[in-house]
């Protein structure tokens, strides 16, 4: 069993164990598990109304969207019996045939200013109705982000919860530069791994980033002054700012639901414990008081609790604390190594990194706050460093395929899973953005 004094600084551990030469690049996408009860969905290539010809395929980019969901089945191109681009095109009869319960089609119109006016429109094939119909103004230079607005959109009337094809990640990578150095990056790219951007290059370890909640910033672990410390990064500017450097640990930093403040693990006072940095008017209040190891704090969405790691009762187990009370207890019973704890948007369960009692794999799990009861999502050798989607929909993780660290994403109910590794080199550390406005 691991001990929890090492665990606390677990993120630097498994860092250290998954190093290797990286070629900066997007991410992949390899979808390892699909649903057979998946809704058929049919995305017809937009029409194109201007000059030249366009860097994306719109309908491409929304079609492997919706197949990454889970809930969706998306046609192939090469089976389209027609290619309708608005409403007086569309024959029912000839999606129906094909077994398509929704129909997507579209066209792009060029307009002045490198600007480019989307058109789209879903239809209900069975009902025979036309459901939505919209257009997005947008540069001909962000057509990828245009198409992943255009799938939030439709996504949400079709399901009723919003869409999170818009949202970002974050994650980690490294390159050996020779024997002894490494060079790390902090990277931001779309929710399917493209267009990834590198916001921070450093020669010295970079841990455990975490969003604002607006977004604009995260906060991160770096060691670029000889120790472990935690910065705050502002995305639009690049100004950095350090807020700890405190003797010992400085870890596993957290923002607040309201983003006035930063939970995170430090051991300034001797032994790890809890903190509460508050930004608006700079001070620490200290969370947890206890002779074991307490770390990876999680906030509660309504900011009145928090749950964190501790080895209390011998391993590693998952703790809540509320915030006005200071009434703590345990919260995980089902295996025995449970950690790295993080909420779903809606409070109901916990997502973590867990073992089952007699297994030797480390999985992605979700706890049930109302009942209890542990679901297993993830199966793989090492999955750890869970976050959760805005909407609740899908966990991000990292794992070890061979002796590669990637990324893999699981929906919530278990039913599709995928991949997103690096064409060369380990991925980890990731964090899921909030809605970006």
């Amino acid at each position: 069993m691991i001990n929890l004094r090492h665990l606390c600084v677990a993120s630097m551990v498994l860092f250290a164990l998954l190093l290797s030469s990286l070629a900066q690049a997007d991410l992949t996408i390899r979808i390892t598990k699909g649903s057979d009860q998946a809704i058929p969905v049919a995305v017809v290539p937009f029409m194109w109304n201007g000059r030249g010809n366009l860097n994306q395929d719109v309908a491409s980019i929304i079609s492997a969207n919706f197949s990454r969901t889970g809930l969706f089945r998306t046609l192939p191109r090469e089976d389209f019996v027609s290619l309708p681009t608005k409403a007086d095109q569309v024959v029912y009869r000839d999606w129906r045939l094909l077994k398509v319960s929704y129909l997507v089609v579209g066209s792009l119109e060029e307009l002045s200013g490198q600007q480019v006016r989307i058109r789209y429109a879903l239809f209900d094939i069975a009902n025979q109705e036309q459901l939505l119909t919209e257009s997005v103004t947008g540069s001909i230079n962000d057509l990828r982000g245009q198409a992943h607005l255009i799938s939030d959109r439709i996504y949400e009337r079709l399901t009723g919860q919003q869409g999170i094809f818009s949202t970002r990640v974050t994650y980690i990578t490294s390159q050996q530069q020779d024997k002894k150095e490494y060079v790390y990056r902090l990277h931001v790219a779309d929710a399917d791994g493209q267009r990834s951007r590198v916001i921070l290059t450093s020669r010295h370890p970079l841990l455990s980033p975490d969003w604002s909640p607006d977004g604009k910033k995260l906060a991160y672990v770096s060691f670029e002054t000889g120790r472990p410390a935690i910065f705050i990064h502002e995305l639009a500017t690049g100004k950095r700012i350090q807020l700890t450097n405190y003797q010992g640990l400085n870890g596993a930093p957290a923002w607040s639901p309201d983003g006035k403040q930063i939970a995170m693990t430090l051991s300034r006072d001797g032994n790890a414990e809890i903190y509460i940095y508050h930004l608006d008017n700079p001070r620490l209040t200290r969370v947890t008081k206890h002779y074991a190891i307490d770390t990876e704090p999680s906030w509660s969405p309504d900011g009145k609790s928090i749950v964190f790691t501790s080895d209390r009762s011998g391993g590693p187990q998952v703790y809540k604390i509320d915030l006005t009370t200071g009434k703590e207890g345990r919260i995980s019973f089902d295996g025995i190594y449970n950690a790295r704890p993080r909420y779903s948007p809606d409070g109901q369960e916990i997502f973590m990194m867990h073992r089952a009692s007699g297994s030797g794999l480390f999985s992605i799990a979700a706890l049930n706050m109302s009942t209890g009861r542990t679901r297993v999502l993830s199966t793989s050798p090492l999955d750890h460093s869970p976050s959760v989607a805005p909407n609740g929909a899908m966990v991000i993780y990292a794992l070890m395929q061979g002796e590669k660290g990637v990324l893999g994403v699981v929906s919530t109910d278990g039913r599709i899973q995928y991949e997103l590794p690096a064409e060369s080199g380990d991925v980890l550390e990731p964090a899921w953005s909030p809605f970006l406005k």
